[in-house]
């Protein structure tokens, strides 16, 4: 079976290392986006969905957006019962289950049973990105799982681009439901490739107290003062980038967008596919704190830049608002990490709890403004999100301070 960290028997190919860890992160960057593929490609097709529907478009984005709902409930379960589960196993199955509430999307009429299975296809995806993760830090070496995390962040990235892109061509080529149908098959492509490429691996934790109760460990990471602080910024920072991306589409469908070009638009992400690989370096050249704030200020601006008018300044605007809060999510993610002194895997558990919840309270409140007042509010809201934001990650602890505390 061809292993992720030795693929098609790397050890004793006359390839150089170099080229085998491209072609080993190059496989993570392309499991991550057959992951949360899904995740955001119902956004480009949501005036279509809206037509379908015959909804409010506050009710269709919080439909949509109900998968961050599934996202932040198996981020919780996978922590808590994580130890138990094969990551291999537990991977290429929830991809694998993914494709049947992704496939059963394309025959429903009905916007209660769209969202139900809008959450299913969140629980699957939760489920493959936790353990993938847990899979990649406990597989590679420390010198080469920030590499190996940083690919599949990328892929991530990509998944947001290229998903919508392809959503919005399928849509408007074949009609929602072959879009639907294409994406279930892309699910069971990420599940073989994991079955192929993966290794059996042991359980997702290890403690090294067996006994200590879960929730006593998560009340030892909510005492502390910085993770709750990475907490909010992670609620802010999807909150924002759901929001934004979300209720923009109605926007540019107002300027003369066409709803099959709306996928086009989502070539805002490509530069951060080139920016988000630099977060650790950006992490430690400025500090957690100030990189993190230094980032969303850049989406502020690109914020700012959504009032306009003007096509191509709302495009630029969306390419500062993706490039600043990726960064700052890879940084803060990064920051959770580092901070927790024990059950890694548990507070990372929380923050991504925390930050699919904002993305998922970000289509309601965003939604319904939208409706109510306008774009323009939108956008103050937005804004005043990252502000918050920003004050929380001027307020976390150096990393020198932080280690004379943990030293105590």
């Amino acid at each position: 079976m061809t292993d992720i960290e030795h693929p098609l028997g790397a050890s004793h190919s006359t390839c150089s290392a170099a080229a085998a860890d491209s072609w080993r992160f190059g496989l993570i960057a392309l499991v991550a986006f057959l992951t949360l593929v899904d995740l955001f490609a119902a956004q480009a097709v949501l005036p279509s969905l809206v037509d379908k529907y015959q909804v409010s478009r506050a009710t269709m984005g919080l439909a949509v957006n109900a998968s961050t709902l599934g996202m932040a409930v198996a981020g919780l379960l996978v922590a808590f019962f994580g130890s138990y589960i094969d990551r291999r196993n537990g991977t290429w199955i929830s991809l694998a289950v993914l494709s049947i509430p992704t496939a059963l999307l394309a025959f429903t009429d009905d916007i209660i049973v769209f969202a139900m299975l809008r959450i299913v296809q969140g629980l699957c995806m939760s489920a493959a990105f936790t353990l993938t993760i847990a899979y990649l830090s406990e597989t590679f070496s420390a010198s080469k799982a920030t590499g190996a995390l940083a690919a599949y962040v990328t892929g991530n990235v990509a998944s947001n681009l290229i998903g919508r892109i392809l959503s919005a061509a399928v849509a408007g080529l074949g009609g929602l439901s072959v879009n639907f149908l294409v994406f279930a098959v892309l699910n069971l492509v990420g599940a073989l490739l994991v079955w192929f490429t993966f290794r059996s691996a042991s359980r997702m934790m290890e403690t090294n107290d067996r006994e200590m109760l879960t929730g006593r460990i998560w009340m030892v990471h909510l005492a502390d003062s910085d993770l709750r602080r990475v907490f909010a910024i992670g609620f802010l920072i999807l909150f924002v980038f759901i929001g934004t991306f979300t209720y923009v589409n109605f926007q540019l469908v107002a300027l003369g967008v066409e709803p099959m070009a709306l996928g086009l638009v989502y070539l805002v992400f490509l530069p951060s596919i080139l920016t988000t690989p630099f977060a650790g370096r950006l992490s430690n050249r400025l500090g957690s704190s100030r990189a993190i704030a230094w980032t969303l200020g850049l989406a502020i601006v690109g914020l700012i830049a959504l009032t306009s008018p003007s096509l191509p300044i709302i495009l630029t605007g969306l390419s500062l608002v993706a490039v600043g809060t990726f960064l700052a999510q890879a940084i803060a993610a990064g920051v959770v990490g580092r901070r927790a002194l024990s059950d890694k895997a548990g507070a990372s558990g929380i923050y991504l709890a925390c930050y699919y919840t904002g993305g998922l309270v970000g289509s309601l409140v965003l939604g319904q403004a939208y409706d109510h007042f306008g774009w323009n509010a939108c956008v103050v809201m937005l804004v005043s999100a990252l502000f918050l934001a920003i004050v929380a990650a001027r307020l976390l602890t150096s990393p020198a301070t932080a280690s004379v505390r943990a030293s105590r």
